[in-house]
């Protein structure tokens, strides 16, 4: 809706002989309309569509306007980026509000919120607490979603453009059957979280009626493991089975967990007999998930299955180039080219580069260069440079303790061959940029906490054996030569 229509919707409302500070429901959403295209005005289209576009105008009580957004990051980025704004055009609008409250709403709840509007309308006595524990039950069910993973800010090229366009697909609802469930995978941080996050918020600005939920492996596990607790699965199988879209990420995470699996599983034919969609994302495709269950395995693969591939460097440079607008920075073609060129593991680690050397033109008020690229991002260079991969490193600690290289991801604890897997965690410590959880998942699906017990392990016999010591360091200086 234009401006011109809600001046001209505003007018209208004024004339009908209502005063501001007795505010008809006509009257309040014509006010809201001229207040939204105020901020649209104000902010400019690119950050109106990515932080206020959501908004929804919940209900009047007294002083107070009430306006929702959909997750709580949306709903803290508003209050304290426009909510002083947002505070100053109602009051040109009404002066009889002096506050308004920014809350959440559950992705795919109706933006009228009818519980509430319609009892206000009706002049009914509301509870505003039992409405908002209401709504944060909801909200729960699904974890927040990331305004900025959208469709319009993921960069498409040949290693996604399959991936993308079954996402676009399954968004725009044009998906046949054969898409029923969409399984995404591929490595970290080269684009399935983006994507499961931009089907999301399409589904969800598409219609009022669908009601997605979105939510890692792990939520996933920890609210049912929560409702055996609590002796209340029934009712977590309800709220489950209730939801039109099922998204669920990181789905290797449930790898040996096999009462969750098992929920999954009946969770998962519930929907889809009943017509809803699932939406899932992994690090391997279904054929290669060790260690899940055969036919839950196999219900995974009957749908579309969609890989993500490794970046090249065309697609590194396009995603560089694209942040860098975004952001309003000028970052000379060359740097950018070096980065590409450098950073080649996955995209969150390359644009974290560029937000570490925009940052810190930003503090020092320096322009970006290549210097200040290489002195900036020195440690995480450094560990391109050396070009180490755990399976590297794996290797070399197998053949130095004479042990097969299957042992490094074996459940096996005898001490000939957990002390070299332990060492061998150590090295991938030291030696690569990976992080605790990526270790571990190179080494048999382990927890972080067992590397970092590894880590602490080895350290300690570093530093109490002369011996050990010596053989760890030639380990290392094989590997780094």
């Amino acid at each position: 809706m234009s401006t011109q229509v809600w001046q001209d919707q505003g007018s209208e409302a004024r004339s009908s002989g209502r005063s501001r500070g007795d505010t008809g429901q006509d009257e309040l959403a014509s006010q809201w309309s001229r207040v939204r295209g105020r901020l649209q005005e104000e902010i400019g289209e690119v950050e109106y569509r990515n932080w206020l576009r959501q908004a929804v105008l919940h209900g009047l009580d007294g002083d107070e306007v009430t306006v929702m957004l959909p997750t709580r990051f949306l709903r803290d980025w508003v209050n304290k980026e426009y909510g002083g704004l947002l505070t100053a055009f109602w009051q040109a609008e009404n002066p009889a509000v002096r506050r308004v409250d920014i809350r959440t709403k559950p992705v795919g709840t109706s933006e009228r919120a009818p519980d509430l509007a319609e009892a206000e309308v009706k002049g009914a006595a509301v509870k505003p607490a039992a409405a908002r524990r209401e709504i944060e039950d909801r909200q729960d069910m699904s974890a927040p979603l990331d305004p900025r993973f959208t469709f319009d800010t993921f960069v498409v090229g040949k290693p996604n453009e399959f991936a993308y366009a079954c996402a676009r697909r399954v968004a725009d609802g044009h998906a046949t059957p054969g898409f029923n469930p969409l399984f995404l995978y591929g490595g970290v941080g080269l684009g399935k979280t983006h994507l499961m996050h931009a089907i999301a918020w399409e589904l969800s600005q598409r219609s009022d009626e669908v009601t997605v939920a979105y939510m890692s492996a792990e939520k996933f596990m920890h609210k049912f493991v929560s409702a055996l607790r609590r002796q209340s699965t029934i009712e977590f199988k309800n709220e489950l089975r209730s939801v039109d879209v099922l998204m669920v990420d990181d789905l290797q995470f449930l790898i040996g967990k096999d009462g969750t699996q098992e929920e999954f599983f009946h969770t998962f034919n519930a929907l889809v007999d009943s017509g809803k969609q699932i939406i899932v994302s992994a690090d391997k495709s279904p054929s290669d998930l060790s260690g899940i269950e055969d036919r839950l395995r196999t219900r995974l693969g009957c749908g579309m299955v969609a890989d993500v591939h490794a970046t090249t460097y065309e697609l590194r440079l396009a995603i560089l180039e694209a942040k860098a607008a975004r952001a309003g920075v000028n970052v000379p073609g060359r740097v950018m080219e070096f980065l590409a060129q450098k950073i080649t593991a996955n995209v969150r680690e390359l644009e974290g580069a560029l937000n570490r050397l925009i940052a810190h033109a930003n503090l020092f008020e320096r322009p970006v260069t290549l210097e200040t690229a290489h002195e900036v991002l020195h440690d995480l260079l450094r560990a391109y440079d050396r070009k180490i991969t755990i399976e590297e490193i794996q290797k070399q600690v197998a053949e130095h303790y004479n042990i097969r290289i299957s042992e490094m991801s074996s459940a096996r604890r005898a001490r000939n061959i957990a002390r070299p897997r332990q060492i061998a965690m150590y090295l991938a410590k030291q030696l690569t940029s990976r992080s605790l959880p990526e270790i571990g998942r190179k080494f048999g699906n382990r927890d972080h906490t067992t590397v970092m017990h590894a880590v602490a392990k080895v350290t300690e016999l570093i530093d109490a054996d002369p011996d050990f010591a010596e053989d760890v360091e030639l380990l290392r200086r094989i590997l780094t030569v």
